[in-house]
């Protein structure tokens, strides 16, 4: 006697959903968390590149006070915030920007407008160990 059966096979769906759908989600995720870490990271480093934060760090690291408070070197110490718009030879800029040196650590606090250069209207460095705000432009 012959046993007529029919076997029927799942379609690729139906055999690999349970592992897809979790699969394809945590993917979407993790290209969107890539997608707004490379925008974050984008506006961090335009903000280091532009000559308002560069000019700021160098008044900085060149001021007695500073690093007597704070120690040699004077570098950066972690994210940039505030912001920043240029256009053409115009723009402005609020930033904050930790420092730190081999005695402490601090924040430099720059707020300056650009007509054809930066021109700073606040420049100062606070300093976390002793609350201290030292002035750079009043130099």
């Amino acid at each position: 006697m012959e046993d007529n059966y029919t076997e029927v096979r799942k379609n690729w769906w139906d055999r690999n959903w349970k592992w897809f759908v979790p699969t394809g989600c945590l993917g979407l995720l993790v290209l969107f968390g890539l997608f707004i870490a490379g925008i974050f990271f984008g506006v961090t480093s335009m903000m280091k590149d532009s000559d308002a934060y560069k000019g700021a760090m160098t008044i900085a690291q060149h001021d007695k006070l500073v690093n007597d408070r704070l120690g040699t070197p004077i570098e950066s110490d972690g994210m940039v915030s505030g912001n920043i718009s240029i256009n053409n030879d115009t723009g402005n800029c609020d930033l904050q920007i930790p420092i730190k040196g081999s005695k402490g650590k601090g924040t430099v606090f720059v707020v300056a407008e650009k007509k054809g250069k930066w021109e700073y209207s606040e420049l100062s460095v606070y300093i976390n160990a002793t609350e201290e705000q030292i002035d750079l432009l009043a130099k």
